[in-house]
């Protein structure tokens, strides 16, 4: 296997791991509860949480430090917006977890953020 498939296997790795650390076990409630009023400090915090994490893994990448930082912001703005969006629609049309749309919602914010990640690799590859 080349040593360029086996990073990005390992950045894919670690871009799934710090998304569980970030949304599963970092998040609190007071981010969980701000994430749908734009511009709140919660879901900034959340977004930022994101950001730094996606750094350290692209760090651990040996990517310059310009690239790290421009990625990791980049990320952290696209999530906060992803989130917010999410939250937008869950709340507007009053969805809770016994409504098939609110896991339709929920399903499509998560496949988003993964896509993000490809879109992460590929921009830490083509930079590099």
């Amino acid at each position: 296997m080349s040593t360029d498939v086996q990073w990005l296997l390992l950045a894919l790795l670690g871009l799934q791991v710090k998304h569980v650390l970030a949304d599963y076990v970092l998040q609190s409630g007071w981010m969980l509860e701000s994430k749908g009023r734009y511009g709140a400090a919660g879901g900034i915090a959340h977004a930022g949480v994101h950001g730094v994490l996606t750094a350290c893994v692209l760090a651990l990448g040996g990517l310059a430090f310009g690239v790290v930082a421009a990625i990791a912001v980049a990320e952290a703005v696209v999530h906060y917006h992803i989130d917010w969006g999410k939250e937008r629609i869950v709340s507007g049309k009053a969805l809770g977890t016994g409504d098939g749309g609110f896991w339709l919602v929920l399903g499509l914010d998560q496949f988003l953020h993964q896509i993000t990640y490809l879109g992460i690799i590929w921009a830490a590859l083509a930079l590099s």
